[in-house]
C-alpha cells in the first residue's frame, strides 16, 4: 500500500508520478473516470435533499425542519419540490451548471437497519446479506483492463472496502493518521453499538451531555475541522491518482461519522458540518481534476436513510430510503431522479421510513453502461446478478 511519504515525494506540483515506489500503472481502457464516495453511517437523505414542497415535511420533520429557499439558512433550490442542504453550496453550484443531480428515495434491497449488514448489501451488488463475496465494482473491473501491477481503480482507504474486493487487482492509498487517543475510544464504542439503536441513542446522549455542558465543546470543534480536512486532503490526493499518467480510472472513498441520533441540526449542527466537509471535498476533487472533470462522474451514496420524524434525542435513528448523488462534467445534470412516495402516515415505509422507490443498483447499472461503457450483458450476468427488478437508470451521463 503506497503510505502518505510516498505520494507527497512523487507529488511534486499536485500530480503523481508512474515512479511511485512499487506502483505501475498502465492505461486502462477507457478515459472515463468514476469516483465512488461511500458516505458510512447513514447519512440522512431528507437533509441533503429536502422535500421541502411535500405538504406534510413540516409536520414530521419538526425541528430538524430546513427552512424554504431564500430564507435565512434555507435550502438551496432544485426545483419546486426539493432543495439542497445549505451547507451543500458548491454541490449547488454544479447542479446549476447542469453537472450534478439528486436521486431521491433510493435504496438497495437491504430493508433491515443494520449499518454493517446494510454496507455489505449496498457495495456486494446482490439482492441480500452475505449472498456475493465480492464487491459489484470489482467485477466491472474486467472489462477496462486492470490487472497485477496495472490497476484500473484504486481504494483510498486503510483497507479496501467490499465494493472493491474481489478477482480483479486494485491498489489502494491512505494517509497516514492516529487519531487521539479519546476519540478513538468514543469512534469504537459508538462502531460496536451501532445495531443496538437504545446503547447507540444513549452513548451519542451521554456525548452530548458533554458538549452542552462544555467539556467537550473546544474538541469537537477540532474534530469537525480535522474531519472536514481529512475528507479535503483525501479528495485532493484522489485527483492527483486519476490525472496521473496511465494512472487508475476508478476510485473510491469513504467517510464515517454521519449515523446522527442525537443532536442532528437543522441548518446548524452535526450533519450541517458534515455536509460541509463532504461539500468542500468534491469542489476540491473538481478543482485538482481539472479538464479531466468534464468526463468523469462522482456517485455519493449510503447504506440507508434515517427515520422522516426526530428521536427523543434531537435525532434521527435508522431508517430506509435515503438520497444520492450524481455530479461530474459528464453527469446530465441540472434535475432530480424522484418518483415521490409522500411523507403522509400511509405513505411511510413501515410507518416510520421514507418508502424506496428506486433500487440503486440501477442508478450503477446507468453509470457503468454509459459512462464505462461496459456492456449490458456483462453489468446484468456478472456485476449485478438476479438483479433483473434493478432497471437501468439511463440518460444521466451527457452524449
Amino acid at each position: 500500500m503506497l503510505t502518505r511519504r510516498d505520494i507527497l515525494r512523487a507529488a511534486g506540483l499536485g500530480t503523481v508520478a508512474t515512479t511511485l515506489p512499487g506502483v505501475v500503472f498502465a492505461k486502462a481502457s477507457t478515459d472515463a473516470r468514476f469516483v465512488l464516495v461511500v458516505l458510512r453511517g447513514a447519512a440522512d437523505g431528507l437533509a441533503i435533499a429536502a422535500p421541502c414542497g411535500d405538504p406534510d415535511y413540516r409536520k414530521v420533520r419538526g425541528e430538524l425542519a430546513l427552512p424554504g429557499p431564500g430564507d435565512d439558512s434555507g435550502v438551496l433550490e432544485l426545483d419546486d419540490m426539493f432543495g439542497l442542504h445549505p451547507s451543500l453550496a458548491g454541490v449547488h453550484a454544479e447542479y446549476a451548471r447542469g453537472r450534478a443531480l439528486v436521486a431521491h428515495a433510493v435504496a438497495s434491497p437491504y430493508r433491515e437497519r443494520s449499518h454493517f449488514d446494510g454496507q455489505d448489501v449496498l457495495e456486494n451488488g446482490g439482492s441480500g446479506v452475505g449472498l456475493l463475496r465480492d464487491g459489484w465494482l470489482n467485477r466491472a473491473l474486467a472489462p477496462l483492463g486492470g490487472s497485477l501491477g496495472h490497476e484500473a481503480a484504486i481504494a483510498m482507504a486503510v483497507n479496501t472496502p467490499l465494493v472493491l474486493r474481489g478477482d480483479n487487482s486494485v491498489t489502494s492509498w491512505a494517509p497516514s493518521q492516529v487519531p487521539d487517543a479519546e476519540e478513538s475510544t468514543l469512534r469504537r464504542l459508538q462502531d460496536l453499538s451501532a445495531d443496538d439503536e437504545f446503547f447507540a441513542t444513549r452513548l451519542a446522549q451521554a456525548i452530548n451531555s458533554q458538549e452542552i455542558a462544555g467539556e467537550e465543546a473546544g474538541m469537537q470543534r477540532q474534530r469537525n475541522n480535522r474531519n472536514a480536512a481529512a475528507v479535503r486532503a483525501t479528495m485532493q490526493a484522489t485527483a492527483r491518482f486519476l490525472t496521473a499518467e496511465d494512472g487508475p480510472r476508478i476510485a473510491v472513498l469513504e467517510a464515517g461519522g454521519w449515523d446522527t441520533h442525537a443532536n442532528q441540526g437543522a441548518s446548524n449542527g452535526t450533519l450541517a458540518n458534515r455536509l460541509a466537509g463532504l461539500d468542500a471535498g468534491l469542489i476540491a476533487l473538481r478543482d485538482g481534476l481539472g479538464d479531466t472533470w468534464s468526463n468523469t462522474v462522482v456517485a455519493v451514496v449510503t447504506e440507508f436513510g434515517r427515520t422522516v420524524r426526530p428521536n427523543g434525542t434531537r435525532g434521527t435513528d435508522h431508517g430506509t430510503a435515503t438520497a444520492a448523488l450524481l455530479l461530474g462534467g459528464a453527469v446530465d445534470g441540472g434535475r432530480v431522479l424522484a418518483d415521490w412516495p409522500g411523507l403522509g402516515k400511509t405513505d411511510l415505509y413501515e410507518g416510520r421510513d421514507l418508502k424506496p422507490t428506486m433500487d440503486i443498483r440501477g442508478l450503477f447499472k446507468g453509470v457503468l453502461a454509459d459512462h464505462l461503457r461496459i456492456p449490458d450483458k456483462v453489468i446484468e450476468h456478472s456485476v449485478f446478478p438476479d438483479s433483473a427488478a434493478a432497471s437501468q437508470v439511463r440518460n444521466v451521463i451527457r452524449t
